[in-house]
């Protein structure tokens, strides 16, 4: 190798580390020049002709003080005026790192240590013999984190650019998600990864072996496991084909046999007729979830495709049509207690985004891809959300309610003591015993029924647990879930009209029609304002189906209406100056606000999705939304204030990116139920966590290159919004005059939303089923390219007499205009 190849001093890991000290360090030798000189007075007659310059003025007859150097070995290497770089012996030097700085005893420096916070490293210039003091938590914990990483390349001895200590964090952060935390989190069903997938920390059963469950109608998967499982006998694995009609009832009987589903893969077979079998990779949360899980697979993609991963992104999706055709619907994660529930399905939005992210080499390839997808979002979308018991018939609406029978069994063994005591007291015996008679149907209790069955509603909404939903969960049609088949619908009917002529073979027995689905949006979109949105509070609310009220609950899923796009302007901007200041605190957007979750006591402990609790997908789903309506400083507003808390914990606290934050109070220490994932590493995080990896990359492409140089010096939300005469009183930056109306759904510069009008039902509410006529007589174009143009000038879409509440697409008395093309 060229020894005068520049390094990239910001490259991944195992390429920085690749290569050989000696390679990166041209002229390191044990040369002692000195690097500094003292002086001292020495005193002599005056008009001595040893003086020099360096004298003072000279009097007559008087000793004078005269400058002498006096050269001294330095210690200590202070100035360079080249790249400065550290030599150090990884053993040495993190033994003594550790014992002066990690006082807490965690492996992590942290500004909770109470070290000097300084450590006297060598030089890479004087090979070693000259030290550099590094200073603050902030480097001494990127030099244990760097010194981690060198080891896992094999490097006992390592050259270290000073850059890559005191590199900006955001830089240094979004490079470690990019480069480090996605290849941390990815897993892959195949002989080398199963082991590590098929580990489950919820199966405590003792002796466990593991188990692979396999569909019914795949005979490949079932023949490639049972090779897995004989090639890796020291694992004693057993692969078990299902049922071909997978009940409630048989997924409660293998309830004590906790096994992992299989995912798609690439098959073929060899010249020789032997089958070549692959399974797809795909990320994981991290920590302790070791599956694919449901809507935290969307998150995860997003942040994928801002990185170029659209393969890992494309396989998920893959994974996701896979279930669906196999197991029914998408599931909570690919485990074998997650059969009967589902998660809040993003498919047909995570499907639109790769397709548009696809290499354009194969465009016949890429829309057959988009066809099977779509497809199988059909499927799911009425086999799982539009029958019972998920679909409300009354309100048209759609619930959380998976059916699953009995106690869910991948909780912990004593997470539901508390509430099967009073029914085990009542019967005289233990919770153990009531517990197992329950367990086999020896008891019927059909309140305790009940409570599971919106504990199970509560886990496939995503957001277990909130005092919003606690058990009330299936009575429920939530924001959130019809936002999102809203957000099926119009996707739908605009892929049908972009890649199909309008018109769907959909597999399971009919043909489809863009006109269909804008029908089946608008429907939703009327219902929702219906029984969803409060005029007086200015916000959605939740609908219980069986006391047929609003629950009074306010939860930050209001602003799910934007990014779905289902709110009118004048609601969008009701909503935004209503949510704004409810849900807009210090270090982002709050779950709930604090009123709705109530008082906390012992009885009554916090829940982790309620106040003061923030989450990723709640920031990311605010944000587009906010695009989406023109409310572009709110976004960022919003983006800002959670990458500050992001990057101010990556700093203080050794790189770590949890789950979740306190956004209240900043900080991602705290005690809760289930704990906070992705904080339990030692010297060096490696893997993140997903969804808020994603939500970092994501949020950066809303900053300005200002915002971003302002978060790099760690400047506090409210003091940039200050000097920067931002509003921030909660208010929208935008006058209601200007806003303009619903349009994107993927900005161009992120590699996510585009401007797409179409993509709104209000602008073409039922244009193919036909409109109402345009009292300006302009064609459908130039009546739309009008309605741009005043937008881009300022203008409102609300000025538009078709857009909003004016006017009712159904009222039989309008007159019908022919259907117009776009």
């Amino acid at each position: 190798m060229d020894a005068r190849k520049p390094v990239d001093v910001h490259a991944p890991p195992d390429e920085y580390y690749s290569e050989s000290p000696a390679l990166r360090t041209p002229g390191v030798h044990r040369s002692r020049s000195r690097n500094y000189q003292r002086t001292y007075p020495k005193y002599s007659q005056a008009g001595d002709d040893s003086s020099n310059g360096d004298e003072e003025e000279s009097v007559p007859g008087k000793m004078m003080p005269r400058r002498r150097s006096v050269r001294r070995r330095a210690s200590i290497d202070d100035k360079t005026s080249h790249p400065r770089r550290f030599l150090v012996d990884i053993d040495t030097v993190e033994q003594i790192l550790l014992e002066q700085e990690d006082t807490s005893g965690d492996f992590q420096i942290t500004v909770a240590d109470s070290g000097p916070k300084v450590l006297k490293v060598p030089t890479a210039s004087s090979g070693g013999f000259r030290t550099f003091e590094v200073r603050g938590t902030y480097m001494l914990s990127n030099l244990l984190q760097e010194m981690a990483l060198a080891r896992d390349c094999g490097m006992n001895q390592v050259v270290i650019d000073e850059a890559r200590l005191n590199e900006n964090p955001v830089n240094r952060l979004s490079r470690m998600i990019r480069t480090t935390f996605w290849n941390g989190l990815v897993r892959c069903m195949d002989e080398s990864g199963i082991a590590a997938i098929c580990a489950d920390p919820k199966n405590t059963k003792a002796g466990a072996r593991p188990i692979i469950y396999v569909p019914y109608d795949d005979a490949d998967a079932f023949e490639y496991y049972r090779g897995v499982a004989r090639d890796l006998h020291d694992l004693h694995i057993k692969v078990v084909r299902l049922p071909r009609n997978i009940t409630p009832q048989y997924v409660k009987s293998i309830n004590d046999e906790f096994g992992i589903l299989t995912l798609a893969a690439e098959v073929s077979r060899d010249a020789g007729g032997r089958l070549v079998y692959q399974p797809l990779p795909f990320v994981v949360p991290g920590g302790r979830f070791n599956e694919q899980y449901g809507w935290d697979s969307y998150f995860e993609a997003l942040g994928l495709l801002v990185d170029g991963r659209w393969q890992l992104a494309k396989n998920m999706v893959d994974n996701f049509a896979y279930e669906i055709r196999h197991y029914g619907k998408i599931l909570n994660a690919n485990r074998s207690y997650y059969l009967t529930r589902s998660q809040p399905p993003f498919l047909t939005d995570m499907a639109l985004k790769v397709y548009e992210a696809l290499p354009a080499g194969d465009i016949e390839r890429n829309r057959a891809w988009l066809r099977a997808t779509l497809d199988a979002a059909i499927t799911e979308y009425f086999n799982v959300w539009m029958c019972a018991p998920r679909l409300d018939e009354h309100t048209g609406l759609s619930c959380y309610h998976p059916t699953g029978i009995g106690m869910p069994p991948e909780t912990e063994s004593t997470h539901f003591d508390h509430t099967v005591q009073p029914f085990a007291e009542r019967l005289g015996v233990s919770v153990e015993v009531y517990k197992g008679m329950y367990a086999r149907d020896e008891i019927h209790e059909p309140e305790l029924d009940e409570y599971f069955v919106h504990d199970r509603a509560v886990r496939e909404s995503g957001h277990d647990t909130s005092y919003r939903l606690e058990r009330r969960c299936a009575n429920l049609a939530t924001v959130d879930l019809n936002c999102l088949l809203y957000k099926y619908e119009v996707d739908l009917a605009d892929a049908l009209d972009e890649h199909f002529g309008g018109k769907f073979a959909w597999t399971g027995g009919r043909e489809l029609t863009a006109a269909e689905w804008r029908m089946r949006a608008e429907t939703r979109r009327q219902n929702m304002n219906k029984y969803l949105w409060n005029e007086r509070k200015g916000l959605y609310f939740d609908y219980d189906v069986v006391l047929r009220e609003q629950s009074v609950y306010e939860s930050v899923t209001a602003f799910w209406a934007l990014w779905a796009g289902c709110a009118t302007p004048a609601q969008a901007r009701r909503l935004v100056d209503v949510g704004c200041r409810k849900f807009e605190v210090r270090g982002g957007l709050v779950s709930g606000t604090e009123e709705s979750r109530g008082r906390i006591s012992l009885l009554r402990p916090n829940r982790q999705w309620d106040f003061p609790f923030g989450w990723p997908p709640h920031q990311i789903m605010a944000w587009y939304g906010m695009y989406n309506y023109g409310f572009v400083d709110v976004a960022r507003r919003f983006a800002y204030r959670w990458l500050f808390t992001i990057t101010q914990a990556f700093v203080d606290f050794n790189g770590v990116v949890p789950e979740k934050f306190d956004v209240v109070n900043m900080t991602h220490r705290f005690q809760v139920e289930y704990g906070n994932v992705g904080v339990d590493f030692k010297k060096v995080p490696r893997e993140g966590f997903g969804w808020m990896n994603a939500s970092y990359q994501v949020g950066l492409t809303y900053l300005t290159s200002h915002m971003r140089r302002a978060l790099g010096m760690l400047t506090p939300p409210d003091v940039f919004f200050q000097k920067s005469n931002w509003k921030i009183d909660g208010t929208p930056s935008h006058s209601p005059t200007s806003t303009p109306g619903p349009v994107p759904v993927f900005i161009s510069e992120v590699g996510t939303p585009r401007y797409r009008p179409q993509s709104n039902a209000l602008y073409n509410a039922l244009r193919s089923i036909g409109t109402r006529p345009d009292p300006t007589g302009l064609s459908p174009d130039a009546r739309k390219r009008q309605q741009l143009l005043a937008m881009a000038a300022g203008g409102s879409p609300e000025e538009d007499a078709r857009v909003g509440d004016s006017v009712n697409y159904f009222d039989p008395t309008i007159p019908r205009s022919p259907a117009s093309s776009d």
